[in-house]
């Protein structure tokens, strides 16, 4: 039988299938739940002094896994799409959804990135003196720009995802 604890690895040597069930879907629900958390908890950290205290390592540590999991995500979902296309079931919809979350990586890592800046300031915060206030706002507009455009980008991706698998779109 199937150990479901062992992954199956395609040609390139990535988690396609957990047990016998693709992986994709997987993945994709930890940063359907993790990405827009983590955005909301990076923009809170950002603007608010006291949240930032109490929150930021654990935001630091969620955008390190959306980080992480994206890839796998997307990799999972580009050899699901290849399985699709050898039964001739390939839509324009699911080529969309794969062609949207090949985008997600620039979301990801986009909180990273800030998320380190919120660390950052949070560590030497005192030490910026008079430039601490003009880069809380730099930070916290970037916490709020990078923040809401990787929730809608989710949103979108999840969209064409899911009518990819329960129709409703072509």
């Amino acid at each position: 039988g199937c150990n479901p604890f062992v992954s199956a690895r395609g040609d390139t040597g990535r988690v396609n299938t957990i047990g016998d069930i693709p992986a994709h879907p997987f993945f994709v629900h930890f940063i359907v739940v993790l990405a827009p958390l983590t955005a909301i908890l990076l923009v809170l950290c950002a603007v608010w002094p006291a949240a930032r205290e109490r929150l930021v390592w654990l935001v630091l540590a969620l955008s390190v896994v959306v980080t992480v999991l994206t890839p796998l995500a997307t990799e999972a979902g580009e050899w699901l799409e290849h399985q699709e296309k050898q039964k001739g079931a390939i839509s324009p919809i699911l080529h969309q959804h794969t062609e949207a979350g090949d985008t997600m990586i620039y979301g990801a890592v986009g909180l990273l990135v800030v998320s380190l800046a919120v660390v950052a300031l949070h560590l030497r915060g005192e030490r910026l003196a008079a430039r601490r206030k003009v880069v809380t706002i730099v930070v916290a507009v970037l916490a709020v720009v990078i923040g809401v455009s990787t929730i809608v980008q989710v949103v979108r991706i999840g969209d064409t995802g899911a009518h990819a698998v329960w129709g409703g779109g072509s």
